[in-house]
């Protein structure tokens, strides 16, 4: 039976959950409200801001590093705040959805980081997202340990990863949340639940609140952001300066305004990550409408591409000029049990790593605990017994625009094999992602939203110029689904083929599937919970 509760700002519309009234409390609430109605205002504004910067963009603007900011990137004295505890060494992070078990096998991975993601490895269903918080609470106070039906147990050990949370984008709402009648900001939900039970307690345990920032578009997002972390500190007489924050670069806009974004979040500022899969994605969707900008199948689209190199190298270069850690991108691969086939991976892996570490950055992601040795060996041999290569400042790193988006050096027509690899990535993630799994491991790699974005708008962008037939295309589309569904009976697939053809297949295309998705089929709100 679903229940509405009541605080003083923020209703909760959904079916009451086991322990959800320890998250859902309502000073917790009330918190929410209190950062809704300072906030909510100024997130309008940011989203009104990217519609126009798109239209821009598509109207023949040319994409530029900013004159209105030059000042800020020609000052050479402002620095980000110092490493925080826990943040100094970050030779190797690891991320995933914060689960029951996903919570203590990173934390016992040996990687000194852990990115509990709220984004694009959760599926945003109520269950998860709530259910999320307690995992990090409990793990937090330590008791989080716990013995599987088949009698697997699940215990912390003592050398745990630091943790730092990714919440969801400016773009997206929670639903089940309410001020009002309509729904609040779900970054400021995964944000202020996180905040307001776990700050003080990680403060007590020796580190802090820390963060990871998705989708930023530029520098005013970032300095949204700071403000947040600045109220928030104020409502529960933190120190200011205690919250750490680090932005992925993930769209090609905040490329160009890296030293912006770092600017407006120096005083929480703990460096920048290269959301390779993201930004890829952020390419196609905002030159998707020029033939120039037509990527080939994404398997061929690697970071030794000049524009891809151009990307790395500037933010290695514009994070150790500013003091703050540069965070190399993921490492998707699953280990296999097939011995030579798991050897070539790693092998693949380990080639990656490499030239991280060798242009500067200062740890890598992985998505798996067993790619953790790689990465930390290959990070070992390069750091030789420092805790990061801040002092590698990379002088020789010369980045223009152009470089940025010279994508037509890598240009080339779909293959078939392409095609079809994106329908299949995009349906059968989103089949799971419907029934709650937001990171999937599909052909000998750990997918995510991010991945099934990148399919999805390549897709889009091989329809839009002709380079794919649509008749082709639902061919392959309409063999995909029949052998996902004599594979699985009972897998959600013509709810998937709907949400790929309403998030590739349209005329216009969706900023992201997410949101459409979400409520269309996650949302439970009071009254429609089953």
């Amino acid at each position: 039976m679903s229940t509405t509760a009541t605080t003083h700002r923020v209703r909760v519309l959904a079916a009451p959950g086991e322990r959800h009234d320890e998250i859902l409390t309502p000073e917790a609430l009330e918190f929410i409200g209190r950062l809704d109605a300072v906030f909510e205002p100024r997130r309008l504004e940011i989203l009104k801001e990217r519609r126009r910067r798109r239209d821009r963009l598509v109207s023949g603007t040319p994409l530029d590093f900013s004159i209105a900011t030059s000042a800020v990137r020609a000052d050479p004295d402002w620095r980000v705040a110092p490493p925080a505890p826990g943040l100094t060494d970050r030779r190797v992070e690891i991320t995933g959805p914060p689960d029951r078990r996903m919570t203590v096998n990173a934390l016992n991975s040996g990687a000194r980081v852990w990115m509990a993601d709220f984004e694009d490895a959760t599926a945003p269903t109520w269950d998860n997202l709530v259910g999320g918080q307690l995992n990090l609470l409990d793990a937090i106070e330590r008791r989080i340990d716990f013995t599987t039906g088949d009698g697997k147990a699940y215990r912390l050990g003592t050398d745990l990863a630091t943790i730092m949370l990714r919440p969801r984008g400016w773009h997206l709402l929670e639903e089940h949340l309410r001020v009002g009648d309509r729904p609040v900001s779900a970054s400021l939900v995964d944000f202020g639940l996180y905040f307001f039970h776990c700050a003080q307690r990680q403060i007590d345990a020796g580190h802090g609140p820390y963060f990871y920032l998705p989708k930023l578009e530029n520098a005013l997002e970032a300095r949204l952001w700071n403000d947040v972390f600045v109220l928030a500190q104020e409502l529960l007489g933190i120190a200011r300066g205690t919250v750490r924050a680090t932005v992925l670069i993930e769209t090609i806009t905040a490329a160009f305004e890296m030293e912006e974004i770092l600017h407006a979040l120096r005083e929480h500022s703990a460096g920048l990550n290269a959301g390779r899969w993201d930004y890829l994605f952020s390419l196609i969707k905002t030159f998707g409408h020029r033939t120039d900008f037509q990527l080939p199948d994404r398997a061929k689209v690697t970071m030794t591409a000049p524009f891809m190199r151009a990307y790395t190298e500037l933010l290695v270069r514009t994070c150790h000029k500013r003091g703050a850690h540069a965070i190399g991108g993921m490492a998707a691969h699953v280990p296999s049990k097939d011995p030579e086939a798991n050897e070539a991976a790693l092998a693949k892996v380990r080639l990656d790593k490499e030239r991280e570490a060798e242009d500067g950055f200062d740890g890598s992601w992985v998505a798996h605990p067993g790619l953790v040795p790689v990465c930390r060996e290959v990070f070992d041999l390069v750091l030789e017994g420092r805790p990061h290569q801040l002092d590698r400042t990379r002088d020789d790193v010369d980045v223009a625009a152009a470089d940025l988006l010279a994508v037509r050096r890598i240009g080339g027509p779909p293959t078939p094999e392409g095609v079809r690899a994106n329908v299949t990535v995009a349906l059968r993630y989103f089949e799971a992602w419907l029934r709650g799994h937001g990171a999937v491991a599909l052909n000998g790699l750990m997918e995510d939203a991010a991945t099934a974005e990148i399919a999805r708008v390549q897709l889009w962008q091989w329809l839009r110029h002709r380079t794919v037939a649509r008749e082709d295309l639902l061919a392959v589309l309409d063999q995909e689904c029949a052998a996902f569904a004599a594979e699985q009976p009972g897998a959600l697939v013509p709810q998937a083929r709907a949400v790929l053809e309403r998030a590739a297949l349209e005329r216009d295309l969706p900023a992201f599937f997410t949101p459409d998705a979400y409520s269309r089929h996650l949302v439970r709100p009071a009254g429609a919970a089953s």
